[in-house]
């Protein structure tokens, strides 16, 4: 449908920092990359992947050979500007084909300094990062390859444990964002927020005001919100622990209800004394099960983290309520009597299932509960 500008293609290399050698063709701007190779299972929303601020520092490698067939628009960005750091594909970019689409995939990867690299067995890819565990990667999409000096690049890159990657993704002042008329209020913190998750709290009646990060509790606390949210976000949770922990500890002692996916779930795990550390190789997809442990339903949930709360190290009074059917992994808790829950995978959806949906649903009955729970007590 869109003719592409795409040049005659150019070598291009990806080089593991454990050495391994991978040859193909350039895709996307002519360069150089480097940053953690991981891989996405998902058939759909390559354009959405690119734009999940969770995604920053990270080169993604899709499984699903054929991406760009329905090139890319100006409504499915989750971001207003790409995170990844670059990609990786089995074939060339597919011409667009879709009517939603305004602009060829690879154009917009071009428009974007995003470098990338097609040709390669992804498939071996793919079992190399499983067999051997995530780490970091350089794409070279240039005439001129010096092999050494990217494989001494690929070693160099700092590793994603410690990172705090939250604070560069995290807006820079706090917004308004939906209905400034919705009689619910909500405050979103942001560590690397996807729009389609504000989307889908607007689509709750809920009005939202994101605020960076590191904003402090009394600011929070000053905007009188109904209920607060930790959304998702990039990097380690430990390290953007050491000033979430302490905000989300004061958020927790307000009583307020509050709701995290993803980043925002480990934040909350930690607070309440839990542990996190890095999973070999993440979990990246659209397809991923999940049992709910409270009603023994099973979903098919979006997913993409690199880290994971340690079930056994949730403290008395903090139950899970979620568990990954792929390896045994914790995937949501509760606090009991309270209203405070979280899930590390992402209802939204943005690509994927609507099969968790309801979780959006259940954090603004909370929040409609808790009012008129303060209004009894109040007369």
């Amino acid at each position: 449908m869109f003719a592409s500008s795409k040049p005659a293609p150019t070598r291009a290399v990806l080089v593991l920092a454990d050495g391994s050698v991978f040859g193909g063709r350039g895709i996307g701007a002519t360069g150089l990359t480097g940053g953690e190779i991981c891989f996405n299972t998902g058939m759909t929303g390559y354009q959405e992947v690119m734009t999940d601020p969770s995604y920053a520092g990270q080169i993604i490698t899709f499984t699903f050979p054929h991406i760009g067939n329905t090139g890319a628009n100006s409504e499915d960005n989750e971001a207003k500007q790409p995170f990844a750091k670059g990609l990786v594909v089995r074939e060339d970019i597919t011409p667009a084909s879709n009517y939603r689409s305004e602009v060829d995939f690879n154009d917009w990867l071009i428009e974007r300094n995003i470098t990338g690299i097609c040709g390669i067995d992804t498939r071996a890819l793919t079992h190399h990062l499983r067999n051997k565990g995530a780490q970091n990667g350089v794409i070279c999409h240039a005439v001129d390859i010096d092999l050494d000096d990217i494989k001494n690049r690929a070693k160099a890159l700092p590793d994603m444990t410690g990172r705090d990657l939250a604070a560069e993704v995290s807006c820079s002042k706090p917004y308004m964002y939906g209905d400034a008329a919705a009689e619910k209020h909500v405050v979103v913190v942001d560590y690397g927020v996807k729009r389609s998750i504000l989307d889908g709290l607007v689509a709750q009646g809920l009005r939202l005001t994101v605020v960076p990060c590191r904003a402090a509790a009394q600011d929070i606390m000053g905007l009188k919100p109904d209920g607060v949210f930790l959304s998702n976000g990039p990097g380690d949770p430990a390290a953007t622990g050491t000033h979430a922990v302490p905000l989300i500890r004061d958020i927790l002692k307000s009583g307020l209800p509050l709701f995290g996916i993803c980043l925002g779930h480990q934040l909350l795990a930690l607070t309440l004394g839990a542990r996190t550390e890095k999973l070999p190789f993440g979990h990246r997809g659209v397809n991923h099960p999940v049992k709910n442990v409270l009603t023994g339903q099973v979903e098919i949930t979006s997913q993409n983290h690199g880290f994971h709360v340690i079930a056994d190290s949730l403290p008395d009074g903090v139950e899970v309520t979620h568990t990954s059917l792929f390896d045994g992994t914790n995937e949501g808790l509760q606090v009991k009597g309270r209203p405070v829950f979280s899930v590390q995978y992402h209802p939204e959806a943005s690509p994927g299932p609507h099969d968790s949906h309801y979780l959006f649903r259940q954090f603004a009955e909370l929040v409609r509960i808790d009012d008129t729970k303060k209004a009894t007590a109040a007369a």
